[in-house]
């Protein structure tokens, strides 16, 4: 297995592990913070993202890490880059709707090269490496290739809840796709384990401003 991917589980699964115990507390006792419109935050995403980067640390001190809470980290070999969100699909999580995962991606020399998506609460883990496609928990996953038009079609999306200026331009894209054959769309709330399920033929396709 590709050394960094081993750590990029390793740290995934110990977040999920936080993020499931999290789930589980009563949600009068849970701390939120808004960061700004539509756009939560809470100590679990705060502990989630200091324990991945407690992982990383431990193999890789000199790489370097962006986290969605604590912003650059810096390292002596700027080549790699640990981009981490601790948990994505945070309002899911606050609404205990349980829809939200880990994702972590490592990007060398500017291209994203692993990528790692948990779903602490399905066990689902997703993982890819560049050039050796990718899997949900170790079976290997194949986009159907057959598929080369709209019709028919599901497709995943996300609001742009942050920027309300872009809801017209996304509804009006809404319309032109139904109009074109999409049967149906998916709003989640977690753009992560939406692209994985696009990989895992849930879905056929992802889009977002």
């Amino acid at each position: 297995m590709n050394p960094m991917l081993n750590i990029a589980i390793r740290a995934a699964r110990k977040a999920g592990n936080i993020i499931a115990k999290g789930y589980e507390q009563a949600p009068q006792d849970m701390e939120v913070a808004r960061k700004g419109t539509n756009d939560y935050v809470t100590e679990i995403d705060k502990a989630a993202e200091a324990a991945i980067i407690e992982v990383i640390r431990k193999s890789y001190p000199d790489h370097v890490i962006i986290g969605e809470e604590s912003g650059l980290l810096e390292g002596e070999n700027s080549s790699v880059q640990w981009v981490i969100d601790p948990l994505d699909g945070t309002t899911n999580f606050v609404k205990r709707l349980p829809h939200f995962c880990v994702s972590i991606a490592i990007r060398e020399n500017n291209r994203t090269t692993v990528g790692v998506v948990y779903d602490p609460i399905r066990n689902e883990l997703f993982t890819a490496v560049r050039g050796e496609g990718a899997k949900l928990n170790e079976f290997r996953l194949r986009v159907d290739a057959s598929r080369r038009d709209l019709a028919g079609t599901v497709l995943a999306t996300g609001f742009p809840f942050k920027n309300p200026k872009h809801r017209p331009a996304h509804l009006n894209m809404l319309e032109g796709l139904m109009n074109n054959g999409v049967a149906d769309f998916r709003r989640t709330g977690s753009a992560a384990l939406d692209l994985a399920y696009v990989a895992a033929n849930r879905v056929d396709g992802f889009f977002e401003i």
